[in-house]
């Protein structure tokens, strides 16, 4: 147990210097606005340690530490942070076949994660197993279209959760894939699984108009969108009222930026992904005007840091 914590700490500790400098800010500097960062990953899948010099496609990229660092570099230039995980954050690498999510779990506390959804293979231990790491967790774990009344899971996840910054309120709420074939029958089926489009509708309804948040987040494990008839990042994008921003996972796709849908009152959705393995840090920015509290969304961007080894 004590090497293993050293090994935490060491890791959590590390500071490689990577990534570029932020756009500049300085023609919004002006007091009556405020600057919200949410950063974000997802399918990271136990990838604590970079790839290997040899892999052929990501060569010495990805790794906890340098992630680590990014976001303690930016949590120094900004005031008003968010970091969100959308899920499947265990298997793909011995650690996890070794530890069962202990490691990854803790290195994402140290690293200050304020939530994250439920993937797929974070199953993958068992609902037992899931539950310890939620508990150690320190961040909450959001579902809101999985029940699961009756299982060990019951009581240890949240539908939603609202974050308060600087006078901004921020409804985040998670979305998990359909079970079916792709979570051990013998957990899948005890979870009673909810149409997430009418889930998310209802859940962004309550945050916007009842609990008046400002920016509405889903942090979604659907997948970002499918050829076949399948509930998707973009058919929730297009299916909302008050949803703001899909971070998405499941499908590892890295999109360089985020997609822009209209939803059914004809306002933005932004919907980001980050690919897999920790290779990238998604970044959108925002500017809130201070009197009217509405999103002003100036950096309509996602910046992305590739964790590779500094020259």
């Amino acid at each position: 147990m004590s090497s293993r914590r050293s090994f935490i700490r060491r890791i959590a500790g590390a500071s490689v210097l990577i990534g570029t400098g932020l756009s500049s800010w300085d023609a919004f500097g002006s007091a009556e606005f405020t600057r919200l960062t949410i950063l974000h990953t997802n399918d990271v899948h136990s990838r604590i340690d970079p790839f290997p010099m040899n892999d052929p496609k990501y060569p010495g990229m990805g790794g906890f530490a340098r992630r680590a660092a990014v976001i303690r570099r930016i949590r120094g230039e900004e005031q008003n942070v968010l970091l969100f995980d959308s899920g499947d954050i265990f298997q793909g690498t011995p650690y996890f076949n070794l530890f069962n999510g202990e490691p990854e779990i803790r290195l994402m506390r140290e690293m200050g994660y304020d939530a994250s959804a439920i993937g797929n293979h974070d199953f993958d231990g068992g609902m037992e197993n899931l539950a310890l790491r939620i508990r150690e967790a320190g961040f909450p774990f959001l579902c809101a279209n999985y029940d699961f009344t009756g299982t060990p899971l019951q009581g240890t996840t949240h539908p939603f959760h609202i974050f308060k910054k600087d006078g901004l309120k921020i409804g985040v709420f998670g979305l998990g894939i359909e079970p079916k074939g792709l979570i051990d029958p013998k957990i899948g089926d005890i979870i009673h699984y909810l149409n997430p489009v009418d889930v998310a509708n209802k859940t962004a309804a309550y945050l916007k108009l009842e609990r008046g948040c400002d920016l509405i987040i889903c942090l979604s494990h659907l997948g970002y969108k499918y050829k076949e008839d399948k509930v998707s990042d973009e058919v929730i994008a297009q299916t909302s009222s008050y949803i703001d921003v899909i971070l998405g996972a499941h499908t590892h796709t890295f999109l360089d930026q985020p997609v822009s849908y209209k939803n059914i009152l004809g306002n933005d959705v932004l919907v980001a992904q980050t690919g897999w393995a920790g290779i990238r840090l998604g970044r959108i920015d925002f500017l809130f005007d201070s009197k009217r509290r509405k999103s002003v969304a100036l950096t309509l961007h996602e910046k992305i840091f590739d964790c590779t080894i500094p020259s």
